[in-house]
C-alpha cells in the first residue's frame, strides 16, 4: 500500500495512470507489482520486496517496478521455480483500474515470461471504509502459484 501524494498519475501494473494525485514511495510506487514481488517471493519463502529491494538503498529510489518483478522472477528460476499464473487484485475508490487492466495484464505477463491468460489483474473498493475510501491511498493483494520449472 501507498499513500497519496503530490502527483498527477499512479503507475500500476506497469501502466502510467492519469490521476489526480501520485503516491509516496521510494521507488515508482506500483502497489500492483509490489503486490506480485512479494506474492512471488512469499510463495518461495525468500523474504519479501524489502529484503530485496530496500528502501534505505538509493539503488531503488524511483525505480522501475516491471525490473524489479523480472528480478524476482529470475530470482525464482535460481531456485527452480517459474510462475503458473498471477491473480493481482488493486484496492481503491479510485482511479478506475478496468480501462487499464487489459495492458496491465500484456505488461506483467511480459515481465514473468509467461501468457497474457496467466495474468489476472481486477480491482475493488473498499466501500468508502478506511484509508483506501476516504481517498488517502491505494492498495494491492496478489496470489501466484509457482511450479517447478
Amino acid at each position: 500500500m501507498h499513500a497519496f501524494g503530490e502527483g498527477d498519475h499512479v503507475m500500476l501494473g506497469g501502466v502510467r495512470v492519469p490521476h489526480e494525485r501520485g503516491v509516496v514511495a521510494h521507488s515508482d510506487g506500483d502497489v500492483a507489482l509490489h503486490a506480485l514481488c512479494d506474492a512471488i517471493l512469499g510463495a518461495l519463502a525468500l523474504g519479501d520486496i524489502g529484503v530485496h529491494f530496500p528502501p534505505t538503498d538509493e539503488r531503488w529510489r524511483g525505480a522501475d517496478s516491471l525490473e524489479l518483478l523480472r528480478q524476482c522472477i529470475v530470482l525464482a528460476g535460481g531456485h527452480g521455480w517459474r510462475l503458473g499464473n498471477a491473480d493481482v487484485t488493486v484496492i481503491c475508490e479510485r482511479p478506475k483500474v478496468g480501462p487499464h487492466a487489459p495492458l496491465m495484464r500484456e505488461r506483467i505477463a511480459a515481465a514473468c515470461g509467461v501468457a497474457a491468460d496467466a495474468v489476472s489483474v481486477k480491482a475493488t473498493t473498499s466501500e468508502k471504509l478506511g484509508f483506501t475510501g476516504r481517498g488517502e491511498g491505494i492498495a494491492a493483494q496478489a496470489a501466484v502459484l509457482m511450479v517447478k520449472a
